[in-house]
């Protein structure tokens, strides 16, 4: 299944410049959305993954449902105050300031294995920050699964040696 055809593009926003990637088209898809959760999980099949961590907020309109098909737990990082319980948080640039992430800090135990997954990758500046938090916890990140890659920001780059699998390149 070609998922492009569910991607829209919605120029000018959030500023004026930005060509915006809606998933909003697949995700109102039933058939789209499901091929598209079972293709970010396949690059991992055959992996041990204790627990994916997604990213608000779109993140977790995938992760809750591979956690679902995976067996395993779900970690949901949010932006700093937003989670009820104790928390550890990573800090990482944006273009225009600096931003920090948050999961609790009972979500992750000694050598878990984490898949982090998001629905789009741009500068890779979130998905690093995830991984540090991650491994202060303990744990090992199995990799990134990604719905959407802007392959022209470079965050793969970002990434170094962390395996990264993306559906669609832009």
């Amino acid at each position: 299944m070609d998922l492009r055809k569910f991607i829209r593009d919605v120029p000018d926003f959030p500023k004026k410049g930005i060509i915006f990637k809606d998933i909003t088209p697949l995700l109102l898809n039933g058939q789209a959305f499901r091929f598209a959760v079972k293709e970010m999980l396949r690059p991992y099949d055959g992996e041990r993954i204790d627990k994916i961590l997604a990213v608000e907020a779109r993140g977790f309109i995938f992760g809750a449902p591979m956690a679902y098909e995976r067996g395993c737990g779900l970690i949901i990082a949010r932006k700093k105050g937003k989670l009820p319980w104790k928390t550890v948080q990573a800090s990482y640039s944006l273009e225009y300031g600096e931003a920090s992430v948050e999961i609790h800090q009972d979500s992750i135990g000694k050598g878990d294995r984490i898949l982090i997954v998001d629905d789009l990758i741009a500068t890779g500046g979130t998905a690093r920050a995830l991984a540090s938090l991650v491994e202060a916890q303990g744990g090992k990140v199995v990799g990134f699964s990604f719905l959407v890659e802007l392959t022209f920001l470079k965050g793969r780059e970002a990434l170094g040696n962390y395996r990264v699998e993306t559906i669609i390149k832009y």
